[in-house]
This record gives C-alpha cells, structure tokens and sequence, in this order.
C-alpha cells in the first residue's frame, strides 16, 4: 500500500543516516541525508502539502496519514461518524447565567432519556420499580 512505501521510505532513509554517522562521512553530506529524512517524514504525514508530492510507480501521488483521515472517504467520515452509538445526544450549546465555566448544563428531558438504564437499575435495587 501508500503507507508501506512512504514508511519504507523513511526507514531506508533512517537507516542511511545511521550507517553515514557511524562512518563519520563529511558534514554535508550528513545534512543532506537528514533533509532527506525529514522529507520523508513529511511526505508520510502528509504528501504533497511541502513542495513535490512522492509519487509511486503508477505516477501517481502516494496517499499519506492525512489524506487518509481527511475528506469524505477518510477515517473519519467514512467509518466513525455515521455510526449510531448508544448513550448519546445531540442539541445546541448556549450559555446558562447558573452554569459555571468548567460545567455544562443537560436538558432535563434528555438527561431522563440518557439515564434511564441507570435510573431503572436504582430503582429495581431499591425494590421501587421492575422490568
């Protein structure tokens, strides 16, 4: 995949530089490894974004951890946000003149919704109510 190429880059790289110290090569050309280096690094993390994008053998531009996240078909948007999950709300965020800075305030109707498992739970241990 992109992923392995791009990380094999940046091995081959690390490596290099490695054996290049050990041999004690000249300063520049040490320099001009840990540029490399860098280049792959960031080509991994995201490819394009610092000048020429590392293409493969197709001639086509390698997708990196970003673009892997990012966009439509991306992780986030493809695979987590369109799941349902349980114990959860939505509404809309606004000020409360009896809320402090570090609280959030919950709507009495959707907070009985969210811990009604709880709540039941309490309940039935209490001998108050049944299933």
């Amino acid at each position: 995949s992109d992923l392995n190429d791009l990380y094999r880059r940046v091995i081959n790289r690390n490596n290099r530089l490695k054996r290049l110290l050990d041999l004690a090569a000249p300063d520049i050309i040490v320099r001009n490894e840990k540029r490399m280096l860098q280049e792959a690094v960031d080509a991994l993390l995201d490819n394009g974004r610092r000048g020429r994008a590392i293409t493969g053998s197709n001639k086509r531009p390698l997708k990196s951890l970003a673009d892997m996240i990012k966009g439509k078909q991306g992780r986030f948007r493809q695979n987590l946000l369109g799941k349902r999950v349980d114990y959860s709300g939505r509404s809309v965020i606004t000020v409360g003149p009896y809320l402090r800075l570090h609280q959030c305030g919950l709507p009495k109707k959707m907070a009985l919704e969210l811990f009604k498992p709880f709540i039941y739970g309490k309940l039935e241990l209490r001998g108050l109510a049944t299933t």
